[in-house]
């Protein structure tokens, strides 16, 4: 099970982008969906997470993204997004998405996106 994020690029401090995580051959629906992000010459960390479409839809977010980040489904589109706003210079970072919520539990990375927030 392989996840591909998408969306990202170069945004002014303060700015907005959004974030997809994708997957070809099996519903998301079924999984829950985190997000994390390593900055340069850091550990990756969690960012949000999201319980699958059968429970009761709880979001988790990081302290330093709460109130910015928001985390959704589109189940039609079997997407999860991460939209961003209010971006800051620490956002820089690849940005991954993952079947599991904890960087631990993580067996393989897929492709991630970069972010970077910048004047």
């Amino acid at each position: 099970v392989q996840l591909q994020a998408s969306g990202g690029g170069l945004v002014q401090p303060g700015g907005s982008l959004r974030l997809s995580c994708t997957a070809s051959g099996f519903n998301l629906d079924y999984f829950a969906i985190g997000w994390f992000r390593q900055a340069p010459g850091k550990e990756r960390e969690g960012v949000s997470c999201i319980s699958n479409s059968y429970s009761d839809g709880s979001t988790y977010y990081s302290d330093s993204v709460k109130g910015r980040f928001t985390i959704s489904r589109d189940n039609a589109k079997n997407t999860v997004y991460l939209q961003m706003i209010s971006l800051k210079p620490e956002d820089t970072g690849v940005y991954y998405c993952s079947t599991v919520c904890t960087v631990d539990a993580v067996l393989k990375w897929g492709q991630g996106t970069l972010v970077t927030v910048s004047s």
